[in-house]
């Protein structure tokens, strides 16, 4: 059954054996596919693909061979998405719906309901409006429009409160440019271990490699060699931006948070945070109180130029916070702006990166200008499988 798709992922690159084909066999017999199409996918990808990394590979093999398949579970039609593609003259102010007096606010099963129902009463585009699949306005469903909950449809999320997408890949791939899981951080943090030092101490430790070799050289006969432990030497200063337009981005950055705590690479870990933009004050929790904050100064002075330096953050704000001098109330004082500090970090520490979550911005204009600002002056990097790697590779070299 489907030796054609065995031959065609073959041909593609995917290893797949006789003895993965034949489980696969035996679990369509078994009914694990659950009788659906999806289910059908989700077995194949489950037994065939080795590696994460492969999935969006395997995605495209998968629609090339079962091209034509009727897939009623996800399909939605095309004449809707075409009417999405249009928005048309919409609404651009955005209204706080959360304080609407009357919203009739729907659990997700009656938000599913009342979409199928959509789905079969719709006859033609809509934009604006409060009750078709259509573009701006107060509906629950289509893009770009102000309700608080709702299922996307098409289009690019603007204010992040959908529960749901339709329109886009049922199953996300896991190439190097997606996000992480605090697996996938833990594992670029390793390359941090270049930085170890091995010069001093006794040679406790078995090296496996120069005993292979000088147990060769004498003929087989046993030859133990050892070497000195390495040294654990990093010590990291990580600065993350918490609150605003980062908090779609918290679920992320905790698992890059735990992941660093976790790690047993560093000698020293110091993380602190901000909001938007460096200011004379850091604070030692993301709920940034008073009582939680340390002066940016006495950081800049107490943690020496050996520190390996990692900034987290979106990089969006207004001009103003990033140029304006900030005022410091321990010295009453505006001495530096934002960027000020940036670059007293950059010259400060000659071991820095920046990690941003948000691509950069398809769009001019003022709220954008910012992230090209500070792009320009850091080493930034996406908080990508691809760009963590990078950034800890950058981490090995001076600016």
């Amino acid at each position: 059954m489907f030796v054609g798709f065995f031959y065609l992922l073959r041909a593609h690159g995917f290893r797949v054996t006789i003895g993965e084909w034949m489980t696969l066999m035996e679990a369509l017999v078994k009914g694990l596919h659950r009788c659906s199409f999806t289910g059908f996918y989700e077995l194949c990808r489950a037994v065939l693909v080795h590696s994460e990394a492969d999935y969006d590979k395997f995605d495209s093999v998968f629609l090339e061979y079962f091209d034509g398949v009727p897939f009623p579970e996800d399909k939605l039609p095309e004449e809707l998405l075409r009417w999405l593609e249009r928005p048309g003259d919409v609404m651009r102010e955005l209204r706080d719906f959360l304080l609407a007096e009357g919203y009739d606010r729907k659990t997700v099963e009656e938000m599913l309901k009342a979409f199928e129902e959509r789905l079969r009463e719709q006859t033609e585009e809509h934009n604006g409006g409060s009750y078709w699949i259509g573009t701006g306005g107060y509906s629950n469903f289509g893009h770009s429009g102000h309700a608080p909950q709702g299922i996307r449809v098409g289009g690019q999320s603007m204010h992040r409160r959908a529960f749901q997408v339709a329109g886009e890949r049922r199953f996300r791939d896991f190439r190097k440019d997606n996000t992480l899981d605090i697996r996938q951080f833990q594992m670029a943090f390793r390359l941090l271990r270049q930085y170890s030092d091995r010069a001093l101490g006794e040679k406790t430790e078995l090296d496996v490699d120069a005993t292979v070799r000088a147990t060769s050289d004498k003929g087989g006969v046993l030859d133990i060699r050892r070497k000195r432990p390495r040294r654990n030497t990093v010590k990291v200063l990580m600065l993350m931006d918490s609150g605003g337009s980062m908090d779609y981005y918290s679920g992320l950055c905790s698992m890059l948070f735990q992941a660093a705590v976790r790690d047993n690479r560093f000698k020293e870990l110091r993380v602190y945070y901000f909001h938007n933009c460096l200011t004379p004050s850091l604070y030692t929790a993301p709920q940034l109180r008073r009582e939680q904050s340390v002066s940016t100064e006495w950081v800049l002075k107490n943690f020496d130029g050996e520190y390996k330096v990692i900034v987290v953050g979106d990089a969006m704000m207004d001009m103003y916070e990033l140029m304006q001098k900030r005022w410091d109330w321990r010295t009453n004082e505006a001495r530096y702006s934002g960027m000020d500090y940036i670059k007293r970090f950059g010259e400060h520490y000659p071991h820095m990166v920046w990690l941003n979550p948000e691509p950069p911005p398809s769009w001019s204009g003022y709220w954008g200008e910012s992230y090209g600002v500070i792009a320009r002056e850091t080493d930034m990097f996406p908080l990508s499988v691809s760009g963590l790697e990078r950034a800890m590779k950058k981490l090995l070299s001076s600016r």
